[in-house]
């Protein structure tokens, strides 16, 4: 979203008009906030705005918790206390006043079209602008968490069922394998991590 803001035009000490502008909010926001309570991911609306406005906003886009009227200080305690309840915490902004709870939260992501300092404070930059992009964010990271788990499982049946047998722990049962073998088994194993871990290349996204 932008920011809003509202303009007095004052003559001879009386208001003779008021200006009003409002939030725009950015393209696909209420698509995302859907897809992420679907996923049980809680949105925060946590603005400087006052309480009405961010109330107005939240509402047409689908998020049920807002925290208004909150300095960039306060931001960044929010952020703070939400960690402390063991929460996992991403925070999305792109202005100046987002950087200290961008640098605070576990993941901080910033538009392209943001501020320097955001930026900056920011883990993630989304390159394109378009709040989408946190869905394939999530969706990646997944992905590559789960493409951890299975080389790690690997890596780990392969060396402890090969190593006692090329120690020779189970030779007096019978079962052994030559020293040669176990090093092309070795460099297999490894080349069988490395081709798991580049099928992540083939998930396609705009981050």
């Amino acid at each position: 979203m932008t920011g809003n803001s509202i303009v007095y035009v004052i003559k001879n000490m009386k208001i003779i008009a008021l200006i009003g502008v409002n939030d725009v909010v950015r393209k696909n926001v209420k698509d995302v906030i859907k897809i992420l309570n679907k996923n049980n991911i809680e949105t925060i609306m946590l603005t400087g705005d006052n309480k009405n406005v961010a109330e107005k906003i939240a509402n047409e886009i689908g998020i049920t918790k807002v925290i208004s009227n909150v300095l960039p200080s306060e931001k960044e305690n929010v952020i703070k206390d939400l960690k402390k309840s063991n929460r996992f915490v991403m925070m999305i902004g792109d202005g100046i006043n987002d950087s200290p709870a961008l640098a605070r939260a576990d993941i901080g992501v910033s538009v392209n079209s943001g501020t320097d300092i955001a930026m900056d404070s920011s883990d993630v930059i989304l390159t394109n602008n378009d709040l989408k992009c946190v869905i394939d964010l999530i969706n990646i990271s997944k992905r590559t968490i789960k493409n951890i788990k299975q080389n790690l499982f690997w890596a780990f049946f392969y060396n402890f069922l090969m190593i006692p047998i090329a120690i020779g722990l189970f030779k007096p049962i019978g079962i052994s394998i030559n020293p040669m073998i176990a090093s092309l088994a070795m460099v297999l194993s490894s080349i069988t991590v490395i081709i798991n871990a580049l099928r992540l290349r083939k998930y396609k996204n705009n981050i």
